[in-house]
């Protein structure tokens, strides 16, 4: 499988086409991460179902390319491989996403009488808002950590991908090929397309948010 399509940010650049210069460990590990995902180590499948609606609409992922982010929590959640700390008014990390989860269905029980996989993206995103926006305990956790564990392994997961690289224009490892033009642009870099600054346009679609919420 390849990076698909050159029409993004940095046209031209596809990261895949770097593993030249990287080592046969380094490549094996970047390469597999564009493999079908295997079957599930952790979540059942009802909860997979309402994992991928959530961080779906945390990563805005509606169309292809698509990055299973799922398959990648869901590894490391098998296999205890967390951040290496937590909070201490939260539970393990495996067991506070499988809490949260369900509590989300719980959520959109309560507000739409149906499972939160089922709802369609504006009810889903209200759902999700709800979490988002609160000050205090949500089921007995509270909000903001819940908030933290969601985006924290979401991006973990979408940044780690290839794709996401290509996205952005990142080169990947840079062992053993190193980089010579600190502060500048390496040869094998692109330039990007329309650059412009992403903070104004956030406030804008924050404070669009705020108005009509």
């Amino acid at each position: 499988m390849t990076t698909p399509g050159d029409e993004g940010r940095f046209p031209g650049f596809d990261v895949t086409a770097q593993r030249r210069h990287w080592d046969e460990v380094t490549a094996g590990v970047v390469l597999a991460r564009l493999a079908p995902p295997r079957g599930l180590a952790y979540f059942t499948e009802e909860e997979a179902r309402t994992a991928r609606c959530l961080v779906d609409a945390l990563l805005a992922q509606s169309d292809e390319p698509y990055v299973d982010v799922v398959a990648d929590i869901d590894r490391r959640l098998a296999h205890g491989e967390t951040d290496g700390w937590r909070y201490e008014d939260m539970p393990e990390d495996a067991e506070a996403w499988r809490l949260s989860l369900r509590h989300l269905d719980h959520d959109a029980g309560q507000r739409y009488q149906s499972r939160f996989a089922d709802l369609d993206r504006d009810r889903r995103r209200t759902v999700i808002d709800g979490v988002q926006e609160s000050d205090g305990a949500w089921f007995g956790l509270p909000a903001k950590r819940v908030w933290s564990l969601w985006t924290r392994y979401a991006c973990t997961a979408f940044y780690a991908h290839p794709w996401a690289w290509t996205e952005i224009g990142f080169g990947g490892p840079a062992y053993p090929r190193g980089y010579k033009n600190l502060g500048g642009r390496e040869p094998w870099e692109r330039p990007e397309h329309d650059a412009a600054d992403p903070v104004p346009w956030g406030e804008r679609v924050e404070a669009a948010r705020k108005r009509h919420g």
